[in-house]
């Protein structure tokens, strides 16, 4: 593992700040300044209180609508304010003991990026050229006639960056050394699967030269997680395959499919520990995607028992609901505005943000889950049982998926209840979990 020491105890709390703050969808020209993430202050103690141990940060860079079309990475984005307000977030955060995580969109840029632009008024000529990927017209260029570029999965307003060009390398690097020295402790790397890795491996080479104790997490959606770190340098990638088994295996009565990504998911753990996450800025909310809501509990108590490094998305600990949608602002709803400060936030949210602290603090008081390998040992379509173990350390984890109590074994070291609901039964190495209910148990 390259990660730094500190991210065996992080746990991040995810806020999309252009949401959050309820900035506009798009940048106008002439946009003022408008300070808007001092408004994150008033939650830091939220986050805190809630078990968090770093803030990660969606796009705060100068961009045209949604953050991730980016026009100046050397500039907080006028719509949520300046480098006075960044530095003083940085400030309020570490005050408390907060890490921060930078969101850094590096396969693909916005139309209205400097050197994009710098191409398109000078031509092939231009020094910025070898930056994109460009097909030019056959015809003589002259002022006004645009060339062909790759893009983003078809999204033409998203110009994808040439990763082959050393000044591109050297760009990006730049980029993250700046915003660390300012006191971030590490980047997400957007659409990092759409990137060589050959490429991420100069960059955090390079990076890592200056900044040893920065963490690193690609976004992968799918394909071989493990090489990609290794091909890389990450230090881990988004965990989609956990995240899917969790609520399928819910709404299908389905418990061997989470069997069979526990399993995957100790093999990731071999080399690095995923960034594990039950929702996100990019999809539906999980108290959306469940058919059966009291079963949301179960997806927080695995989330929270196995390795890697766990990140809650804002309001998914208030049970948020919102729904993913594609089409043109259908993300919008995953993404919304939050309040001035939490006590502005409905009750109705308060139970489960009390069970994410009750796992959190399970959590906290054994450290060593960051990279615990489990072990099912019971397992049908509505029940499972595992043990998340790691440097002679262990405990138990029981689910019932079904809406009757069940009876299931639990091993003899595990005497005592950590968390949950769940009685032992005397004189039986077994369990009584009530219908929908979860426990953890210890020794």
């Amino acid at each position: 593992m390259t990660e730094p020491a500190w991210v065996q105890h992080a746990i991040w709390w995810h806020v999309y700040p252009l949401g959050f703050t309820g900035a506009e969808p798009a940048l106008t020209a002439g946009q003022p300044t408008l300070h808007r993430l001092p408004k994150l202050h008033a939650w830091l103690d939220y986050a805190v209180e809630l078990g968090a141990s770093g803030l990660a940060l969606g796009p705060v860079f100068a961009s045209e609508t949604h953050g991730y079309d980016t026009t100046d990475y050397f500039r907080i984005d006028p719509r949520l304010g300046d480098d006075k307000d960044f530095d003083e977030l940085i400030g309020q955060a570490q005050a408390r003991g907060l890490k921060v995580l930078l969101d850094g969109v590096f396969n693909h840029v916005g139309r209205g990026f400097g050197p994009f632009q710098q191409v398109l008024v000078e031509g092939p000529d231009a020094p910025t050229a070898a930056w994109f990927r460009l097909t030019w017209p056959k015809t003589e260029w002259k002022l006004g006639s645009e060339p062909d570029y790759k893009d983003f999965e078809g999204h033409r307003h998203l110009v994808a960056l040439n990763h082959d060009e050393p000044q591109v390398s050297g760009f990006v690097a730049d980029v993250m050394k700046h915003w660390l020295g300012r006191g971030a402790d590490g980047w997400r790397l957007d659409a990092a699967y759409a990137v060589p890795p050959t490429f991420w491996k100069a960059v955090l080479d390079d990076v890592r030269r200056e900044y040893p104790q920065a963490y690193f997490v690609g976004e992968f959606i799918h394909g071989d997680y493990a090489r990609a770190v290794d091909a890389g340098a990450l230090d881990a990638v988004t965990q989609y395959e956990l995240w899917k088994a969790i609520w399928s295996s819910l709404n299908d009565a389905n418990f061997y499919e989470l069997a069979a990504a526990l399993e995957r998911h100790n093999g990731f753990l071999e080399t690095f520990a995923p960034l594990t996450f039950v929702g996100n800025h990019d999809v539906t909310r999980l108290a959306s995607k469940l058919k059966n809501p009291d079963q949301l509990p179960l997806a927080l108590a695995v989330l929270l028992t196995v390795g890697g490094t766990p990140s809650i998305y804002y309001g998914d600990e208030q049970a948020f609901r919102g729904l993913k949608e594609d089409r043109a602002g259908g993300d919008d709803a995953v993404r919304p505005a939050f309040p001035a400060g939490p006590a502005e936030l409905a009750r109705v949210g308060h139970p489960v943000y009390h069970l994410h602290q009750e796992l959190i603090g399970l959590r906290r008081r054994h450290p060593w889950l960051h990279n615990a390998r489990t072990k099912v040992t019971t397992l049908s379509n509505d029940h499972l049982v595992y043990e998340a173990s790691s440097d002679g350390a262990g405990i138990t984890v029981a689910l019932n998926l079904s809406g009757m109590a069940a009876q299931l074994p639990v091993p003899s070291s595990s005497r005592t209840l950590l968390a949950g609901r769940g009685t032992r039964m005397q004189n039986s190495n077994a369990a009584s979990i009530p219908g929908y209910g979860w426990a953890v148990f210890g020794p």
